[in-house]
């Protein structure tokens, strides 16, 4: 099943400023999570993640989610070449 686009950081605080606006004027969770166009539960989950966010600081953590991943990926790389360097010493190969 093919998922939707994923939206900016921003473009979510936007949207979540939105929601609490409906909801400040006496509409529920469903139909505010409705008129932003998302499901309930990705409102939750935006809410949840993002929620109490200014717009830099939520482009700072997308920032710091980046560099944590590339960060993820490079210690990955290491410890194989360190495996394959192991196997490689104990003549295993």
């Amino acid at each position: 099943m093919p998922r939707g686009k994923r939206e900016q950081a921003d473009q979510i605080i936007l949207k979540l400023r939105e929601a609490e606006l409906e909801l400040s004027r006496g509409k529920t969770v469903p139909e505010a999570a409705k008129k932003i166009g998302v499901t309930e539960q990705t409102y939750y989950r935006w809410k949840k993640k993002y929620g109490g966010l200014r717009m830099d600081q939520a482009k700072r953590l997308k920032d710091l989610e980046k560099e944590n991943a590339r960060l993820k990926r490079l210690l990955a790389d290491a410890e194989l070449d360190k495996a394959i360097l192991r196997e490689a010493a104990s003549g295993n190969f």
